[in-house]
């Protein structure tokens, strides 16, 4: 029954998340809000952690959510469950749109398509941005403010603006900081 309520969990999410990966990161709060089984500071470190890794980011989160709720099969089912509706959409709308490709209907749903992707990649990245430098539970202002993670999240903005160098050096530098600071 566990498995069940992944894979359906994560169709529903694979199905509206249009944007990619980060787009499911509003779908995994509202779980999160949900459930007792997960909270925003576990989906702030899964962040971290798919991000960091090789492979789609919405497919590593999805893996990382089914694996806290049942182990491997759990992430198995979860990433099936994600992918499934873009396996079915992408096989439908390739035999259909041949068709009708040079229709306004579907030159305006695509244009559509454009701003709600960017709604759900906004939404994903300002929710990543509060779990990462906002604490919640803070009592007074200036707590809750995650002082360390701020600057080190101005200085990896400012050096992925200017510098632009390889993502990978910015993950590991990252990560070289968040030790030696003990974060």
């Amino acid at each position: 029954m566990a498995y069940l309520y992944l894979f359906a969990t994560f169709f529903k999410i694979g199905l509206f998340s249009v944007g990619g990966g980060l787009a499911t990161l509003p779908f995994l709060f509202a779980l999160a809000d949900s459930s007792d089984w997960l909270n925003r500071e576990m989906i702030g470190n899964m962040l971290a952690i798919a991000q960091s890794l090789p492979g789609p980011i919405g497919a590593n989160l999805s893996a990382y959510t089914g694996f806290n709720y049942a182990s491997i099969p759990g992430g198995f089912v979860a990433v099936l469950g994600l992918t499934a509706p873009s396996i079915i959409v992408i096989l439908i709308v390739a035999r259909t749109l041949q068709a009708f490709k040079e229709s306004a209907v579907v030159k305006s749903l695509f244009a559509g398509f454009r701003p709600a992707a960017a709604g759900l990649l906004s939404a994903a990245a300002f929710g990543a941005i509060m779990l990462s430098l906002w604490n919640t539970a803070a009592v007074v202002w200036y707590n809750s403010i995650r002082w360390k993670e701020t600057l080190i999240f101005a200085a990896l903005f400012f050096f992925i603006v200017k510098v632009k160098k390889h993502p990978v050096v910015y993950i590991i530098s990252a990560a070289a900081v968040g030790v030696i600071l003990k974060l």
